[in-house]
C-alpha cells in the first residue's frame, strides 16, 4: 500500500513537471508526517564554527592512537615480536582496508617496528631498541601516576549516583586518564582504603569505600581559590563560578545561512546561564527534574570536571555517552556539547566525534602537559608520519583516509612480503623455535 502511494505521488509530481508546474520541495514538505526530522546532523551544525587548531590536534591523536595500538600488540607478546599476519587482526582498530595491509603501516615507522624474516620465509615484527627504551619508560611514568589517577578514579565514583561504576566502562578511560596495561588484574586493588572490586550480577564493578572532602573540589573551585588565596574547602553544593570561555581569533558571534542569522552563542543567553547557579557534581542529583535550566548545568560541569581528568583534556564523546546515567547527565548529551560553545569544541575528525575542553588549549599545544603527554610527543617524533604532519594545516576531508597515513604509490613503500625485500633482511634471521601460534584476538588487541 505504501508502495502504491509513493508511485502515485512521484507519477504526480513528474506530471506537474512536465506542464511547467515543477517547483522544489524539500524532503519534510512532501510529507507532513516528516515535519517533526528537520534537524541538522551533527556534522552540518558544527562545520560553520570549525576550531582549525584543534583539528590539527585530533590529526595528530589519531595518528599516535594508530601506532600505540601495534606497540601495545607488541609489548603482550613474548620478547616483544610476533609474527606480521598475526598483526593483521588490528586491522579494523588502525581504520585499514583492503589493499592496505598493517604490514605496510609498520614499515613506514622503521625507527619504532623492526622487520625480520626467519630461515623459512615468515615475516616477523618487532620493537626497535629506541622503541624498547620507550617502553620502559613509559612503564616507569604510569607508575609515578598511579596515585593521581587512582584520585581521578576515585572522584568519577564519588561523583557518581550509586558511587560505583561498572569497570568495563572505566576502561574506556585506560589511555586518557593514564591507567596502567594492568588495569583490570592489578591496578584496581593496589588501593584498598579508596575503592575495592564488588562482583554484581550484570558484571564487575569498582565501588567507593571512603569519601574524602578535599577531593570533593571541582577544578573551578580549586582554580578560583588559588586566584583569591583561600584554601579552605566547602562541602559539595550550590555554586556560582562561570566557566571559562575560549573561541578561536576569527570567531563571529553569528552566521548567515539561507539568508538568515544564526547565533554562535547568544550574549544573553550566555550571561544568563553564566550567572546561573548549580549544583556541584560531587552533591546529591537525584531530585533534579532533567530538562531544566539547572540540570543542563550541571551536567556541564559533570562534563567539564572528567575532561579536567583526562591527560589532554579531550574525549571521544561515546564515553561520555557510556556514564549518562551514572552521572545523572541527559539523553542529548550531544546537543548540550554542542550548545556550549565555546566551553567545549566537538570535532567530527574520523569515525568517531571527540570533545575537547577549550580552556585546556593554547592553538594546538596543550597548556599544560604532564610527563605521560611529554612521552607521546616524543613518540610521535619517531613515527613515519613526520612529513605528512609538517603539512597538516592543510588537511582537507580526505586526509582520514590510509593514502594519507601510509603514503601514496609515490612513496615507493617497499611490500615486505616482496621477493626483493630479501636485500632489506638479509642478516636478520630468527629461530624455528619461536613462531607463535595465533591465539586469542581479544588478548592482541588489548582493551
Amino acid at each position: 500500500m505504501r508502495a502504491t502511494c509513493s508511485r502515485n505521488r512521484l507519477s504526480e509530481l513528474l506530471r506537474c513537471r512536465g506542464q511547467g508546474q515543477w517547483q522544489f520541495q524539500c524532503p519534510y514538505q512532501l510529507s507532513p508526517a516528516r515535519g517533526m526530522t528537520r534537524g541538522r546532523s551533527v556534522k552540518e551544525r558544527s562545520k560553520k564554527k570549525r576550531v582549525h587548531a584543534l583539528e590539527v590536534a585530533i590529526e595528530r591523536w589519531k595518528v599516535l592512537s594508530k601506532v600505540l595500538t601495534v606497540v601495545e600488540a607488541l609489548k603482550k607478546e613474548e620478547e616483544h615480536v610476533t609474527p606480521l599476519k598475526r598483526l593483521e587482526i588490528l586491522r579494523p582498530q588502525l581504520g585499514l582496508v583492503k589493499p592496505h595491509k598493517v604490514a605496510h603501516f609498520v614499515r613506514r615507522s622503521p625507527h619504532l617496528f623492526e622487520v625480520c624474516r626467519d630461515s623459512r620465509g615468515v615475516m616477523w615484527a618487532g620493537l626497535s631498541p629506541q622503541a624498547e627504551a620507550l617502553v620502559e619508560e613509559e612503564s616507569r611514568l604510569l607508575e609515578e601516576h598511579s596515585p593521581t589517577a587512582a584520585q581521578y578514579v576515585t572522584r568519577m565514583l564519588m561523583m557518581s549516583v550509586d558511587r560505583r561504576l561498572p569497570i568495563d566502562k572505566i576502561a574506556h578511560f585506560r589511555r586518557d586518564m593514564g591507567l596502567p596495561h594492568d588495569f583490570r588484574t592489578r591496578w584496581v586493588h593496589m588501593f584498598p582504603e579508596q575503592f575495592r572490586v564488588v562482583r554484581l550480577e550484570d558484571g564487575e564493578y569498582l565501588q567507593l569505600v571512603s569519601w574524602n572532602p578535599n577531593w570533593a573540589v571541582t577544578e573551578l573551585e580549586k582554580n578560583a581559590a588559588a586566584s583569591a588565596g583561600d584554601a579552605n574547602a566547602s562541602p559539595p553544593g550550590e555554586l556560582s563560578l562561570p566557566f571559562p570561555m575560549k573561541f578561536p581569533p576569527n570567531f563571529t558571534s553569528y552566521y548567515r545561512f539561507r539568508g538568515k542569522a544564526h547565533h554562535y552563542v547568544k550574549t544573553g543567553n550566555t550571561e544568563q546561564f553564566q550567572k546561573m547557579t548549580y549544583l556541584s557534581p560531587y552533591a546529591e542529583a537525584k531530585g533534579l527534574t532533567p530538562g531544566t535550566p539547572e540540570f543542563d548545568k550541571r551536567a556541564v560541569a559533570v562534563m567539564h570536571e572528567i575532561l579536567s581528568f583526562m591527560l589532554e583534556k579531550r574525549l571521544v564523546t561515546d564515553h561520555l555517552t557510556h556514564f549518562r546515567r551514572e552521572f545523572v547527565m541527559p539523553q542529548k548529551l550531544m546537543r548540550l556539547l554542542l550548545k556550549h560553545y565555546g566551553i567545549f569544541y566537538v570535532s567530527e575528525r574520523g569515525k568517531r566525534l571527540s570533545v575537547f575542553l577549550t580552556e585546556a588549549y593554547d592553538g594546538t599545544e596543550l597548556i599544560e602537559k604532564c610527563p605521560l603527554v611529554r612521552w607521546r610527543e616524543k613518540l610521535l617524533q619517531l613515527t613515519g608520519y613526520r612529513g605528512r604532519m609538517k603539512n597538516i594545516g592543510k588537511f582537507d576531508a580526505s586526509s582520514d583516509s590510509e593514502d594519507y597515513l601510509l603514503g601514496s604509490d609515490d612513496d615507493a613503500v617497499l611490500d615486505i612480503e616482496s621477493e626483493n625485500s630479501d636485500d632489506i633482511l638479509d642478516g636478520c634471521s630468527i629461530s624455528d623455535d619461536s613462531e607463535m601460534d595465533l591465539g586469542d584476538a581479544d588478548e592482541l588487541c588489548g582493551d
